[in-house]
């Protein structure tokens, strides 16, 4: 068979806290006439979130990097200039560092009463944000293939993005606790490996005949199929507090997949390693981020993530100059050397402590970081 060659088009969405500029904690509602005002972006779309201190959105589908990146620009600023007429911020961070989940309620509509009705507990503490980056692939049977060899990749993903590093007011020691809230819920981490669209389509069918969810939306893997679009979701990463590296991300991903089907064109394929091995490199880069190495399991050593991201850059190099993003993908060794936004943010912390801070304080000066790197130079 021979297939059609994908479109690649690219589109983001992105999940943001809003806070109060004068408490810095999470405003309790957005009041209806600013939330009308968030409904109406100049491009792209927008919507309420599961709680009500949170807006995602979308940005349209773009055919390259260069227009996702000019998007999402025009989107984050939207959002934080029209917030900012109530006297809020919004923050680009997975989790906020002093909120806590049980002062949080979610928006009354229909969607989100039957989620919390059906998953009680464990979506009440899911005082999260995320990122999400959908890669077009029109043939269904192509999207599992590039599902289960780009599987691999995703600790990879999360490791440059961690953004979670406090919880509660407490310093997790994590640099990505997003992750562990989230897999609280059921059909998250990573998504067996399936033969073929058929396939999958059969197993999500037992689950939506039997009435136990209704339709793969359902499914919340670090990587899926859309049920919306023609794409494959990525949904591994922590939301990246400055947009460039939310982009660098974006361009990896679109190049991974561009490299896996230029691959298969020559009849080669990625290994498929188990659930149980990647989920290992998952822990490691939820955990350590970009300070400790992650799994080589073909050479079966630890390898430093500066030299995976090397590595990285010179697997997608030939279709990333395809793709027009070389010098985005090149920025993934400023991250592997440089840190992600939880190590920005445990370095404001422990400056204000250094200097004399009471804990609240310190966290007061984190909520400001992001609040400003948000919204830096776009």
């Amino acid at each position: 068979m021979t297939l059609d060659h994908p479109s690649f088009t690219i589109g983001m969405e992105e999940e943001y806290f809003v806070v109060d500029r004068d408490s810095r904690d999470l405003v309790p509602d957005l009041p209806d006439s600013l939330l009308e005002k968030l409904l109406d972006p100049p491009i792209g779309e927008t919507s309420p979130e599961f709680l009500r201190s949170q807006i995602e959105i979308g940005t349209p589908v773009c055919s390259d990097i260069s227009e996702l990146e000019q998007s999402l620009r025009v989107m984050r600023r939207f959002i934080s200039d029209t917030v900012s007429e109530d006297n809020m911020a919004i923050v680009a961070a997975s989790t906020h560092p002093s909120a806590r989940w049980g002062q949080q309620r979610h928006v009354n509509k229909d969607r989100y009463n039957l989620l919390a009705e059906a998953l009680q507990g464990v979506v009440r503490r899911l005082l999260i944000c995320g990122m999400h980056v959908h890669v077009g692939i029109e043939d269904p049977d192509l999207r599992i293939d590039v599902m289960n060899q780009v599987s691999y990749f995703l600790p990879h993903l999360l490791a440059l993005s961690g953004s979670s590093p406090f919880w509660h007011g407490q310093d997790t020691g994590l640099k990505s606790y997003r992750p562990g809230v989230f897999r609280a819920l059921p059909r998250t981490g990573l998504p067996d490996e399936f033969s073929s669209w058929s396939d999958y389509s059969r197993h999500v069918n037992v689950l939506v005949d039997t009435g136990v969810i209704e339709d793969a939306s359902k499914l919340w893997w670090d990587i899926r199929p859309s049920s919306r679009y023609p794409t494959l979701e990525m949904r591994s990463a922590d939301i990246c507090t400055r947009y460039e590296d939310g982009i660098t991300i974006a361009a990896v991903y679109q190049a991974l997949v561009a490299t896996l089907f230029d691959r298969r064109m020559a009849n080669q394929k990625w290994r498929i390693y188990s659930r149980m091995l990647i989920s290992e490199n998952s822990w490691r880069a939820q955990r350590y981020g970009v300070d400790e190495p992650l799994i080589d399991f073909g050479r079966s050593e630890l390898i430093p993530v500066s030299r995976l991201m090397d590595e990285l850059v010179d697997l997608l190099h030939e279709q990333a100059v395809v793709l027009g993003s070389v010098g985005n993908i090149e920025r993934v060794k400023t991250i592997a050397a440089e840190g992600t936004s939880a190590d920005r943010q445990r370095g404001v912390y422990e400056k204000a402590i250094r200097g004399g801070a009471e804990d609240r304080e310190a966290l007061r000066a984190v909520v400001d970081h992001l609040i400003d790197e948000t919204v830096e130079d776009l």
